[in-house]
């Protein structure tokens, strides 16, 4: 449908703008707290603590935009759509802010110990996990829900990835009680990391809410192909 307003057009590309600002500010926020992390840099760590009230500044602006669009311009069909899944979208990268946070906070401990052993699977879980909110993302601008399915399937390996540190760090616990608080430390970080996928794959189901009308997230077709759940 055409817009008849300049005002309602630059409304919903203000509300397309803010909604990007945000995802980029918590991409910045992954990719920092994990500097921190495998740097052991504490001082970045802050810096991901410090950015989190910005994230929710943000999100209560999205929403203040959205509920307006909603009363005053009583949109239709796709712009109704669209306007609908930037509230759910919003949610999501606030709560993928709030666990970089955690995984900051959970860095400057681990920091302040010896190192338990390398880091090799947790770098590659946040890379899937930052690849899955990027690309989620790029679906939602270009409304692609081809992409966005690609994003779903991402998640299963993520999902490996979690339970095969889980095990892993669950006989270091076993061998050495020592290690236990090092060992559970990195525990709930790859747990926050898999939370942020999951808000990824909340995401991309949202953007093939919008570019097709169809709800997936509680049917077949907004699951992992690789896994079936």
């Amino acid at each position: 449908m055409e817009h008849t307003s300049r005002q309602y057009e630059r409304e919903l590309r203000e509300l397309k703008d803010k909604i990007l600002l945000l995802g980029g500010t918590v991409e910045l926020m992954i990719a920092s707290s994990m500097r921190a992390l495998l740097g052991r840099d504490s001082e970045t760590a802050r810096g991901v603590i410090a950015s989190d009230p910005r994230v929710d500044e943000a999100e209560l602006e999205i929403d203040h935009l959205c509920i307006s669009l909603l009363a005053l311009r009583q949109p239709a069909a796709s712009d109704l759509r669209f306007i609908t899944t930037a509230l759910k979208i919003v949610t999501d990268l606030e709560r993928i802010g709030d666990s970089t946070v955690n995984i900051a906070e959970r860095a400057i401990e681990l920091n302040e110990q010896p190192p338990l052993k390398p880091y090799i699977d947790v770098p590659r879980m946040a890379s899937t996990a930052a690849g899955m909110v990027h690309q989620a993302l790029d679906a939602f601008v270009n409304r692609n829900p081809d992409e966005a399915r690609e994003v779903l399937a991402m998640d299963e390996g993520v999902d490996r990835l979690y339970v095969q540190i889980f095990r892993e760090l669950l006989t270091y616990m076993i061998e050495d009680p020592k290690s236990t608080t090092r060992a559970l430390g990195i525990t709930f970080i790859a747990k926050y990391l898999e939370r942020i996928a999951d808000h990824a794959t909340n995401i991309a189901q949202m953007v093939i809410f919008l570019c097709e009308g169809q709800d997936v997230r509680h049917s077949p077709a907004g699951r992992s192909p690789a896994s079936g759940t």
